[in-house]
């Protein structure tokens, strides 16, 4: 565990996956062909708390959706690239654009289509019912299910390997 640890320590950045991350992987459709998403309201606090503490949060995904839009305006996020099908292209830009060192990102995926950033970061992590190939390839695995406080898990580790998570939790028990 202190190897995970020191890798989340000095995480500058954590770049989701959607759907089946943030998102429990289903897709909701209406006749019209518009999609639905359902978002977990303790993820969206963790990614905010997490903010807070001077983490960047972006956003990976292979769909196009508004609502992934609207979602992540919701929670301040400013690094939203969708229509992702290599990723790889958006993360070389990201972490240009941030000037970042890889080493100082961490990807929270569940499918095979995140396996090639999940190899060059820092800080892999899958989620609990992610495929098993990219289990394989993950430093640590969240407790949570994609969709069910998975973003919660890594924001919390984070926050606590970095020293913030009893300020952030301060503001709340006094």
């Amino acid at each position: 565990m202190q190897d995970i640890l020191a890798k989340a320590a000095r995480i500058k950045l954590v770049i989701f996956d959607v759907d089946g991350v943030l998102t429990d992987g289903g897709l909701f459709m209406d006749h019209q062909g518009h999609e639905y998403k359902k978002f977990n309201s303790r993820d969206g606090h963790g990614m905010k708390m997490l903010q807070e503490t001077g983490v960047e949060i972006a956003i990976i995904t292979g769909r196009n959706s508004p609502v992934v839009n609207h979602r992540m305006n919701g929670l301040g996020v400013k690094h939203v690239y969708q229509g992702q099908q290599d990723k790889r292209v958006a993360f070389r830009q990201l972490i240009n654009d941030l000037q970042l060192d890889p080493r100082d990102v961490a990807y929270v995926g569940d499918d095979v289509i995140d396996l090639p950033v999940m190899r060059q970061v820092g800080f892999a992590v899958a989620v609990q019912d992610a495929h098993v190939l990219v289990k394989q390839h993950a430093h640590w695995q969240t407790p949570s299910r994609g969709g069910c406080g998975a973003a919660r898990d890594i924001c919390e580790l984070i926050m606590e390997a970095q020293g913030n998570w009893q300020a952030q939790l301060a503001h709340y028990l006094e």
